[in-house]
């Protein structure tokens, strides 16, 4: 545990000029005086880690020392090649990059581990968008990725219905969904998501925005993306399931609705069947959906609803008479 702990001060130390003992402590999660004894520890052991003293100071690595990869096993090398998306490299413009990035991580790895990324490779391929939907980028991708990574604002002509508006954005991150590239920015103080195809046109600030630190852009996403998913639930229709529809009906309908509907219903009558009311997106849609259960699902209400499967299901029953 020790070891780990002192390759990755190393590493820590290596991709910034300094750091204080504090931020030490906080990535590493030890106290400060545990991170001393390991600076000390380093030192002694030929490591060049200098304390800077004072308000201002903190630790560092002299006369530009570097430690090679030779502490990667085979699963952790291969892990490494599998956390870049290619296909996303290639669509922010970043592949040459990325390219050039796997070449040096390779040289630097053990001569019995510099296959690891031939290996994943071989093993694992993501195909992100989805079926049926044209995969070619966006092509303000590139410039909209570019201002993430150097924290530039831009002047963004965005699409919204059949208007054109002009927004001035802080780009924060990308986001991969479906095939489907969205930007979180920071517009008026607020941060909001965009569709990188609706932009129109996009323009970089000359100035580096200041970041907020405390943003986190997998928990924003997660909570937006949730929010995103309750609001289109609009709808409410109430059902019947039999104990094979109740386990088949997460599979056709919104999984969290399916799972809170469950959640909520009734026990079960003597013949297993539970009564729940799910929330839908609108009628249109629960009808197209709850088809796919058949005879494990019986529709109560709305009675617009029901009447609409009892007709389906009397053109049903007439086609195999």
């Amino acid at each position: 545990m020790r070891a780990a702990r002192l390759i990755k001060l190393v590493l820590l130390l290596q991709s910034r000029p300094s750091m204080t003992g504090t931020e030490l402590a906080r990535q590493l999660e030890v106290s400060e005086r545990t991170i001393a004894r390991d600076v000390l520890a380093l030192s002694e052991a030929g490591v060049p880690v200098y304390a800077d003293r004072g308000r201002t100071g903190g630790y560092r690595l002299v006369g530009g020392y570097r430690t090679r990869l030779t502490g990667l096993g085979r699963t952790e090398a291969e892990a490494l090649f599998l956390s870049g998306v290619p296909s996303a490299l290639r669509e922010m413009g970043l592949a040459d990059a990325a390219s050039a990035a796997r070449l040096k991580v390779s040289a630097a790895l053990l001569p019995e581990l510099r296959d690891a990324s031939a290996s994943a490779a071989r093993r694992f391929h993501l195909d992100a968008p989805g079926w049926w939907r044209e995969g070619d980028p966006p092509p303000l991708l590139p410039a909209v990725a570019d201002a993430v990574w150097d924290d530039r604002p831009v002047t963004a002509r965005y699409r919204r219905r059949d208007t054109e508006v002009e927004r001035e954005l802080e780009p924060y991150g990308l986001i991969l969904k479906g095939g489907v590239w969205y930007v979180a920015a920071r517009a008026g103080g607020q941060f909001r998501v965009y569709r990188v195809d609706r932009f129109t046109a996009v323009a970089a600030g000359a100035d580096r925005f200041e970041r907020d630190e405390a943003f986190d852009l997998p928990a924003f996403w997660e909570e937006r993306a949730a929010e995103f998913a309750r609001s289109i639930l609009r709808d409410r229709v109430g059902l019947r399931l039999t104990p094979e529809g109740a386990r088949r009906l997460p599979h056709v309908t919104d999984g969290a609705a399916a799972a809170d509907a469950l959640a909520a219903a009734p026990d079960p009558d003597p013949l297993g069947r539970v009564t729940v009311a799910l929330a839908v997106e609108s009628l249109e849609v629960a009808y197209e959906q709850l088809l796919g259960l058949g005879p494990e699902a019986e529709v109560l209400d709305p009675p617009e609803l029901r009447e609409r499967f009892a007709e389906a299901a009397r053109r049903m029953a007439g086609l195999y008479r």
